[in-house]
C-alpha cells in the first residue's frame, strides 16, 4: 500500500493532480476540498490511498489525515464506492460531513449527487459512533482560538435562523455557503443576513 506520495506538482485540476517524483508522473484523484488546500505549492505531500480493481489502479490523495479517514470510513459502507466517497467529499467539508453524520442529518448526506435516501441513512448509520470518537479527540487536540470564535459566530448565526424559523438543516447549510464565499473574516450579522438571502 502506497501511504503517501512526496514530489513536484506537475499539474493541478480540481478534479486530480499529477506528482512528478523521480521521473515518474503519478495521477491522483483528489476532492475539492484537497485542491484548495494544496494552492499552487510546488513541492506538494499527499495522504494517499490505493484501490485496486481487475482493470484498473487508482490512486486517492488527502491533503489531511481527516479528510483520508472519512473518506475510509465511507467507502467500508456497501453502496459506497471510492468515487462516491470524493464525490461527498468534495460536496461537504470534513467538518459538515462529521456534523451532518453525528447530527443524524440524511438531507444533508441525501444532497449530494449519486447519493440515494438508503445509502444516506446507511452513512449515518453506520460511522455515527465512529465520527463521533474520532471528532472529540479531534476537538480536544487540534481545536485553535481561532476556530472556536468562528465556530462562536456560526452557532449563534445558526440560533438566529432558527429562531426566525428556518429548519436547522437548511440554516446550516445556507451558514456554510457564505462561510465558504467571504472566508471566516465576516461579523455575525453579514453572516446572519447573507443567510437569510440566500434561502
Amino acid at each position: 500500500m502506497i501511504a503517501y506520495l512526496k514530489g513536484r506538482l506537475v499539474f493541478k485540476d480540481p478534479t486530480y493532480v499529477i506528482i512528478d517524483i523521480n521521473g515518474v508522473g503519478y495521477l491522483v484523484k483528489i476532492s475539492l476540498q484537497t485542491y484548495s488546500k494544496i494552492k499552487d505549492e510546488e513541492q506538494v505531500m499527499l495522504l494517499t490511498f490505493l484501490h485496486i480493481k481487475e482493470d484498473a489502479h487508482t490512486i486517492y490523495g488527502f491533503k489531511e489525515e481527516a479528510e483520508k479517514k472519512l473518506f475510509l470510513n465511507l467507502i467500508s459502507i456497501s453502496g459506497v464506492g471510492p468515487n462516491t466517497g470524493l464525490m461527498i467529499l468534495s460536496s461537504l467539508s470534513s467538518e459538515e460531513l462529521e456534523s451532518a453524520i453525528i447530527q443524524e442529518d440524511f438531507k444533508t448526506i441525501q444532497n449530494v449527487k449519486g447519493v440515494g435516501a438508503k445509502t444516506a441513512q446507511r452513512i449515518v448509520l453506520e460511522l455515527k459512533d465512529k465520527v463521533k470518537k474520532d471528532s472529540i479527540l479531534d476537538l480536544s487536540t487540534s481545536q485553535t482560538g481561532f476556530m472556536t470564535q468562528n465556530n462562536k459566530i456560526k452557532e449563534e448565526a445558526l440560533q438566529a435562523l432558527i429562531t426566525l424559523g428556518f429548519p436547522k438543516a437548511t440554516a446550516e447549510k445556507n451558514i456554510a455557503t457564505i462561510l465558504k464565499k467571504t472566508g471566516s473574516e465576516i461579523s455575525l450579522e453579514d453572516l446572519i443576513k447573507a443567510s437569510l438571502k440566500s434561502t
